[in-house]
């Protein structure tokens, strides 16, 4: 069996992933994929973690959380899916993004030692998640949020670097954020590890909330009459609708943050993309992209 941990992060889910999987659990099953419910595992595996203090689980715990997790006697795969994995929200952002991420996920890897893991999570812009994440800090000061962190050294890669070192051997996916519309539907295979020709129930979910209502039967409809024979082309072809029908409230991002301009999100957006090419070049690591 392996484990696929999606990590989130914060701003980019919302448990989207997990619903969708959730929501096609009887269908994967029949393939031996197990997505449990998130309440069935989520406390459980982070007290489980803070009880062995990073510590390698005794056999008998071991047997213990798998058999509270699953409902299958046997399964292939499981899908196990917490954008608190890496740190709760407040502990996002603290010198770099998810400082403690790769020792917190060797820790709740050493529940199920035995069991081969697999990481995959959605990185995102900082010139729009941080405004988001500060969004849901419940009313701390910025100044307190954003501490001493120098926004100009601010890397995602310090992250995936962290969770390679500390986690020799998982392999890890990421995709951009602002891409998932677009790869929505291979985000969602990877994670589940679902056969080509098994497509999920609400795998459009995602372009219903992005684009009008039009839009998304003007798509089906072409899509009903011109097949797309390939991932690729299915991409086109859904870029090409959301370019046309996309929700202008849901495209744009207002930043208003202290200190904040327009010059420092370009530098942010810049320092972003470079990033996410050097992650992609990473051994270890397969980026989704459009």
């Amino acid at each position: 069996m392996r484990i696929a941990y999606h990590l989130g992060v914060h701003c980019t889910d919302d448990d989207r992933l997990v619903r969708t999987l959730h929501r096609n659990a009887e269908a994967l099953a029949a393939h031996g994929i197990e997505v449990p419910a998130p309440d069935r595992y989520r406390n459980l595996i982070r007290d489980t973690a803070i009880q062995l203090k990073g510590q390698v689980a005794p056999t008998e715990t071991q047997a213990i959380v798998l058999d509270q997790i699953m409902e299958a006697e046997i399964a292939d795969r499981l899908v196990l899916s917490w954008e608190n994995f890496l740190a709760f929200p407040a502990w996002a952002v603290k010198g770099r993004f998810y400082r403690t991420g790769g020792d917190r996920m060797k820790a709740i890897r050493n529940i199920f030692p035995e069991i081969e893991a697999e990481f995959f999570l959605a990185l995102r812009n900082p010139a729009t998640y941080l405004p988001e994440l500060y969004r849901r800090q419940r009313g701390r000061p910025y100044d307190e949020f954003i501490g001493d962190t120098d926004l100009a050294e601010l890397r995602w890669s310090d992250l995936i670097l962290d969770l390679l070192e500390r986690n020799p051997g998982v392999p890890i996916t990421v995709w951009a954020d602002e891409d998932t519309p677009l790869v929505w539907p291979e985000v969602l295979q990877a994670v589940s590890a679902h056969p080509d020709d098994l497509w999920l129930e609400g795998s459009d979910d995602l372009l219903a909330t992005l684009m009008t209502e039009d839009g998304m039967e003007r798509m089906g409809a072409y899509l009903d009459t011109h097949p797309p024979q390939t991932i690729a082309q299915r991409r086109r072809i859904v870029s090409a609708f959301l370019d046309k029908f996309a929700r202008p409230d849901q495209m744009e991002t207002e930043v208003d943050l202290p200190g904040w301009d327009a010059a420092l999100l370009d530098r942010l957006t810049e320092t972003y993309e470079r990033d996410m090419a050097y992650i992609a070049t990473l051994p270890g690591v397969t980026c989704l992209t459009p």
